[in-house]
């Protein structure tokens, strides 16, 4: 399938240069150039696009403008920065209707890489459900209270690298609003950051503070009542499942990468019921109410309200937004691992798990059970008990 690529920028002779070097990609991609903004809602009204690339920096409507527009007139578009060092100013602007930022000027396959993964991601995207849900997100919630708590130590001169990652990881929006930033190619990191901690010395009080403050980054869940919903529920749940799948993991393999990921993709294994909450709330809250009704798994009960789950909405956000594909496919996966075509020890056992067991805790008397023919093929059937025994003290 072809996919078509539309690239904005006011200045022509940028748009000349990238025409040069993508021109190895014309048998795949069916491209577009637009010299600023106004002249790229004119085509996109003409035309549908897959994905559309924006500078930042133009005259009348800067990029950040042009990409709110289409996250809100076209929200199925894939929307991507590509701009320069020196614009750290307006990048924040765009964290949220942005999907990716990258530098300029970019290596040709580090863009081409970055734009087939989009495409891939598009393609994988055959629910329009699904498409429709993960294009359309505009924030993610975070607790009040930590929120509060951070913007004091940023205001505070006193404040630390390691104070404000703390308070970063503990709190699942910040965390993959962080990681989604410190994994762009904007800031040309040479490997992926998994750890809040790590991502906020990497970019700096200078970067962090202007993003946690910028309107829309992150929002306040002040007050939003939603029955059999609690966002502290889910930030405990969340916390509790990756310090259990960074023990899995740590039993399991001496791999520091993939302790790391199982952590972090324990921390963001539930970050779809986030979007949902936030974005959809009506409808989540049907799929609530039918879980307890008809007494099934939240999961199973999403996908009949949305035909998809949050695990995939989830997954596929994070997938947007270039964390690491063990991350990505543990969160995907973590309620039907046996359909992840990784057949091998992974984050994704590990979480699947954790998740088990934190359930079982959480919900005494509740069946709550782990795939076994996935443990099976993974060579874990017989440790899951080993497991629960030396976890019960991190459960109590």
């Amino acid at each position: 399938m072809t996919m078509r690529i539309l690239f904005v920028d006011d200045e022509l002779n940028v748009l000349a240069g990238l025409k040069r070097m993508l021109r190895i990609q014309r048998n795949e991609w069916d491209m577009h150039f637009a010299g600023g903004g106004v002249a790229a809602l004119d085509l996109m009204r003409e035309h549908s696009f897959d994905v559309v690339v924006s500078d930042m920096r133009m005259p009348g409507m800067d990029g950040a403008e042009l990409l709110t527009r289409v996250s809100e007139q076209y929200p199925n578009t894939v929307r991507l920065v590509l701009s320069g060092q020196s614009e750290h100013e307006k990048i924040f602007r765009a964290v949220g209707p942005a999907h990716q930022f990258m530098s300029k000027p970019c290596d040709p396959e580090e863009l081409i890489k970055t734009i087939r993964r989009a495409c891939t991601l598009q393609n994988r995207m055959q629910d329009d459900a699904l498409r429709r849900i993960v294009t359309q997100v505009k924030f993610l919630p975070c607790l009040p209270s930590v929120y509060r708590s951070l913007v004091e130590k940023l205001k505070s001169e006193d404040s630390t690298l390691d104070e404000i990652g703390e308070i970063i990881g503990n709190d699942i929006a910040m965390t993959a609003k962080v990681l989604q930033l410190v994994n762009s190619s904007f800031f040309g990191l040479p490997q992926h950051v998994t750890c809040p901690s790590h991502a906020v010395s990497l970019l700096g009080l200078n970067v962090i503070r202007p993003i946690v403050l910028a309107m829309g980054a992150f929002s306040h869940f002040d007050d939003i009542a939603i029955e059999d919903f609690s966002l502290q529920k889910v930030i405990d749940h969340s916390l509790g499942v990756a310090t259990i799948a960074r023990k899995i993991a740590s039993a399991k393999t001496t791999v520091a990468s993939v302790v790391d990921d199982a952590f972090m993709a324990g921390l963001l294994h539930d970050i779809g019921k986030l979007i949902l909450a936030a974005n959809l709330r009506e409808s989540f809250e049907s799929a609530l109410r039918l879980s307890r009704e008809d007494e099934i798994p939240l999961w199973q009960a999403e996908k009949q309200v949305f035909g998809t789950t949050h695990a995939e909405i989830g997954a596929h956000l994070l997938g947007l937004w270039n964390l690491p594909n063990p991350i990505v496919e543990a969160v995907a996966f973590h309620h039907q691992p046996s359909d992840a075509s990784q057949k091998e020890f992974s984050p994704l056992t590990a979480v699947h798990v954790a998740n088990v067991l934190h359930l079982r805790h959480e919900e005494e008397g509740k069946e709550v059970c782990c795939d076994q023919s996935y443990l099976r093929s993974v060579g874990a059937s017989g440790e899951v008990g080993v497991w629960e025994s030396f976890l019960e003290r991190e459960l109590i």
